[in-house]
């Protein structure tokens, strides 16, 4: 397949997701011990639940069984994102402005590889936060993600 596994599957999952008045935040496909999990996590303003899980599920999981585009054996888990979501989107950086976010870079950036701090935006692609050092411009292309941080 010249789409790798995920990216195929993220095509697949948009409309039906969509369709339902959800957001498509992420899908993963990785191997943990002898077994391979199709994570594909969704979201609403107000949450998902359990319905929500299980009509995504049947729905990708129909469509999977008629494109047949995986060769492995593997275990589909459709789920919320969790508290400490991960943002992927011009829309998801505009939605969380506001919010404390964790960084984690590939590279150091002012000497840090993890950040923490307010997010301000995401302006002619840096991600700025406000944190006790400053405003911090982090340039996306060294982000390896950039989450929700949980605050207890």
């Amino acid at each position: 397949m010249g789409k790798r596994i995920k990216d195929y599957v993220f095509d697949l999952a948009k409309p039906i997701v969509e369709s339902y008045g959800l957001e498509l935040v992420e899908v993963e496909y990785q191997q943990e011990g002898a077994n391979w999990f199709l994570r594909v996590f969704i979201d609403k303003e107000d949450g998902v639940d359990l319905d929500d899980c299980q009509n995504i599920s049947q729905e990708i999981s129909a469509q999977l069984d008629i494109e047949d585009p995986i060769e492995d054996s593997y275990i589909l888990e459709v789920s919320s994102p969790g508290l400490d979501r991960p943002l992927k989107t011009e829309e998801d950086f505009q939605r969380f402005t506001g919010q404390t976010v964790d960084i984690s870079t590939y590279a150091p950036v002012e000497g840090k590889r993890d950040l923490q701090g307010e997010l301000l935006g995401l302006v002619e692609n840096k991600i700025k936060i406000k944190n006790k050092e400053g405003i911090i411009e982090v340039p996306k292309d060294k982000v390896a993600k950039v989450s929700l941080a949980l605050e207890f």
